[in-house]
């Protein structure tokens, strides 16, 4: 499709625009003189495009039009004969259409990614020097330039969500990600009922862990991973838990219907795999003591589903985790019944952004201290961008937090918001009550509500945020996008390298920064949001920062069985 180009094109002329705004006070005469020039042939360009782009508009409009007929192809015909002839001559390559039968080839499904994330990065670097601008002296100019960049930031938005809605890619986005999750649940289903479970072999989980209600999730979680990959029964221990002496089951659906305990059989300790084929059970330590450590840890993906899946989803490693928790998580009747009850009391209802603010044991020791409105900012981002679209009746968060002077803080503040949430469930998650049936109730309702909201502001070191956003990944084709962390990048503890490959040569301009190559592997540490990452060179070994343009995420696969018993 020529809307690459469009892109392309505005992306330059965006940065050439930002650039000029942001030298006319800083630079010299001549400076200023050969950017004011570059500024008028980029606005040149722009008119060009925008004419090109309302004619690329007419021709979607013609064919979507003639797709609701019965027997339009000689139509179709002509309008890719109009189509062809919008091109403004520039391209010396033909450029064939990957769209067939509405749906885009891997490589588009890619590259548009790859588009997206670029303009993200971006804006996370102007935003970042236009506020240090901002305190630098040059106030007024630097807000100025501000808000016009943040203008074309949510154009391109716009226009990137509009390139996703082609040609109906959004229908066959949820019907992909639907098909693909019954097929998960199916296999997982198969797995944890056999014929006969005296015959079967099993993974022994335990779930004694010392920690929280999200990283005891996420424990269970690895076990069943380690269950799928070496098609075996998972057994859950989890009499005397923590959170419900009565086990998991008094809020969460037997993972099995026939196979819930070892039969009698001893268990062997977890060591190569290749040495425990013929044991009938395996008992699981926990992920960090694990040894020899198996590829099919996250962030791996099952290497079967691995073409469908890379093509549907910008994150597959968490799309695939969180069909994991879907299935561990199935509630209880009376579960369920109280979550309709809750959501009919706090009326939840869209749109709304979900904000999670871990404060009271993490703060200073696993996470640092983040104001709401750091927060907001994002939260406002988000509605400013969907009021671009459509009209917003009232500005709403699903605000969850273990700290009851949050809600108020917020309300203060931001007083033309409506701000839900459940001061029961608030005090529930303090210390005093961390490890009880009140509590436990209390996390499952917010991560719940947490899932179900268009978009989430948190921080992805809190285990709940994480398991909240691996949970959304069920409920829609894609929204691998509809987050935002205030600090780290999203990661399964314990898991295997992550890694990102390199797509575009950098030299490095000082010391903090190290180079790459294309086709380098980078183990990524971390993002800034400022358009840097930081991470390992493993093939020079250097630690250091990097654009995070110049990488794209690099999606690890493992060999697991095809269970072709399930349809």
């Amino acid at each position: 499709m020529k809307s690459w180009k469009i892109i392309g094109a505005l992306l330059a002329s965006w940065l050439v625009i930002l650039i000029y705004m942001s030298n006319s006070f800083s630079s010299d005469n001549n400076n200023a003189n050969d950017l004011e020039r570059q500024l008028k042939r980029a606005l040149r360009e722009l008119e060009q495009l925008k004419t090109q782009n309302n004619q690329l508009q007419s021709v979607a409009e013609d064919i979507r039009k003639v797709k609701l007929k019965s027997g339009g192809n000689s139509q179709l015909k002509e309008i890719e004969d109009r189509f062809n002839k919008i091109d403004n001559g520039n391209s010396k390559t033909e450029v064939k259409d990957t769209c067939q039968a509405g749906v885009y080839s891997l490589a588009h499904e890619l590259q548009q990614r790859k588009v997206d994330r670029d303009i993200t990065e971006f804006w996370f670097y102007m935003n970042t020097k236009l506020e240090k601008l901002k305190t630098n002296g040059n106030n007024e100019a630097a807000k100025d330039i501000l808000k016009t960049a943040q203008d074309y930031q949510r154009t391109l938005r716009n226009d990137m969500q509009s390139l996703y809605d082609t040609d109906e890619m959004d229908k066959w986005r949820e019907k992909e990600g639907k098909e693909l999750g019954e097929l998960v649940q199916k296999r997982l289903h198969y797995i944890q009922n056999p014929k006969d479970c005296s015959k079967a072999k099993k993974i022994v989980c335990n779930l004694s862990k010392g920690c929280g209600y999200g990283c005891q999730l996420h424990h269970v979680t690895y076990c069943l991973i380690t269950a799928y990959a070496l098609e075996r029964t998972m057994v859950l221990e989890s009499k005397g838990w923590r959170y419900a002496a009565a086990g998991w089951e008094t809020v969460f659906l037997p993972l099995s219907d026939n196979c819930i305990d070892r039969q009698g059989q001893g268990a062997r300790h977890w060591s190569d795999p290749r040495n425990l084929v013929n044991e009938m059970a395996i008992e699981m330590p926990i992920i960090d003591s694990l040894h020899p450590r198996p590829d099919f840890l996250p962030l791996a993906i099952p290497e079967d589903l691995a073409p469908r899946l890379t093509k549907l989803h910008g994150n597959p490693s968490v799309w695939w985790i969180g069909q994991i928790v879907k299935y561990l998580t199935r509630p209880q009747p009376h579960l369920q019944k109280d979550i309709e009850s809750v959501n009919q009391r706090l009326k939840f209802s869209g749109p709304i952004v979900g904000v999670h603010v871990r404060r009271t044991d993490k703060v200073g020791t696993e996470a640092a201290f983040h104001g709401i409105d750091e927060y907001m900012k994002y939260v406002e981002e988000y509605f400013d961008l969907l009021e671009t679209k459509q009209k917003v009746e009232k500005r709403k968060i699903f605000l969850a937090s273990d700290d009851p002077s949050v809600a108020t803080e917020a309300r203060q503040k931001y007083p033309h918001y409506e701000i839900i949430n459940d001061p029961d469930i608030t005090q529930s998650a303090g210390l005093n009550k961390r490890y009880t049936d009140e509590s436990l109730r209390g996390i499952i309702l917010d991560i719940h509500f947490l899932s179900l909201c268009d978009h989430l502001v948190c921080t992805f070191s809190s285990q709940v945020c994480r398991v909240a956003y691996e949970m959304m990944q069920t409920m829609y084709g894609d929204a691998s996008s509809k987050f935002k962390s205030l600090d780290d990048i999203f990661y399964f503890g314990g898991q295997n390298a992550h890694n990102e490959k390199v797509v575009e040569r950098h030299v490095a301009q000082s010391n903090t920064e190290i180079d790459l190559e294309p086709g380098d592997l980078i183990g990524i540490a971390g993002n800034h949001w400022d358009g840097f990452s930081k991470g390992l060179n493993r093939r020079t070994g250097k630690t250091g920062l990097y654009p995070s343009y110049k990488t794209i995420d690099h999606v690890t696969t493992s060999k697991m069985p095809l269970y072709r018993q399930v349809s």
